[in-house]
């Protein structure tokens, strides 16, 4: 399912620019980064808040026997990091792109590397011809060792800085093409 976040995200600048609205946007008095940061939160705001909508599940189960609360929370805790995450991507290829379906596809790839870099059936076939460093350091690009750990109910201050960290880089990705775009 949050592998389908790129697609609430490639909407945020795609249809900026189709619009003619973008030049209006960046006219008013915030900066790119004001209007970036905005528009992340509130579209992260909106699936934060539909994440825990699903809190009564948990709630249900738990009245009716002992699931591990802490898991429960690790998982909640991981699946609002992780569509965080995958929303900057989407952030970043909308303002890449003219075209929302190009958007979603080139999102919905780089967030499949994601998912896919760390799995072991992936790793092994690419151990067969890639040297050992390039196989860690691919593997260390993965989503699913820290969203694991956060949904056994381990929440690793490495995990929540791994995902931060792609939500920064990705942000600031984002902000580097539309400053470009904007001075063109």
């Amino acid at each position: 399912n949050l592998l389908l976040v790129p697609a609430a995200s490639m909407r945020l600048w795609t249809e900026e620019r189709r619009a003619g609205t973008m030049e209006l946007l960046l006219t008013f008095p915030v900066t790119l980064t004001q209007a970036l940061t905005g528009k992340f939160l509130a579209a992260w705001t909106f699936l934060t808040i539909g994440v825990l909508l699903t809190v009564p599940v948990p709630l249900t189960a738990a009245y009716l026997g002992s699931p591990d609360l802490g898991a429960v929370a690790g998982g909640y805790i991981g699946a609002i990091l992780l569509s965080g995450a995958y929303l900057s991507v989407g952030i970043l290829t909308s303002a890449m792109t003219r075209s929302q379906v190009i958007s979603f596809v080139l999102s919905l790839i780089i967030c499949l590397f994601l998912a896919m870099a760390g799995w072991p059936p992936v790793m092994e076939i690419v151990h067969r011809w890639a040297p050992t460093w390039l196989v860690n350091g691919v593997a260390s690009l993965s989503v699913m060792p820290h969203f694991e750990s956060l949904q056994r109910g381990v929440i690793d201050l490495r995990d929540v800085a791994y995902y931060a960290s792609v939500m920064v880089v990705m942000l600031v990705g984002a902000h580097v093409v539309l400053e470009n775009r904007k001075s063109a």
